[in-house]
């Protein structure tokens, strides 16, 4: 299992609130990752094609 559905099952049975606060921002910055690192594919991408 990848660890962003972890995350989001996690998310959907979680009781406490300070958890689910803490899980909430893991996300985030796997999203912010996960973009950040596609920023940096498509540049390299393009760099190439020059």
């Amino acid at each position: 299992m990848s660890i962003d559905r972890f995350i989001l099952r996690k998310l959907n049975t979680c009781q406490e609130e300070h958890t689910r606060a803490n899980l909430v921002r893991l996300f985030v910055i796997r999203i912010r990752r996960a973009e950040i690192a596609e920023e940096h594919e498509t540049a390299y991408a393009v760099s190439r094609l020059h």
